[in-house]
């Protein structure tokens, strides 16, 4: 495996994680985090 096969699989993978994590993050995980400053004071 040469310099540029091993450049271009660093490359596909970086790809793949960052689509997962945009992925992840646009599936509501934060909803909650999202809402708490329009939240009032419980206090």
């Amino acid at each position: 495996m040469g310099v540029n096969e091993l450049r271009v699989a660093v490359t596909l993978v970086s790809l793949a994680v960052f689509i997962g994590i945009v992925v992840w993050a646009w599936r509501g995980h934060f909803d909650a985090a999202a809402e708490l400053p329009l939240q009032g004071d419980d206090q």
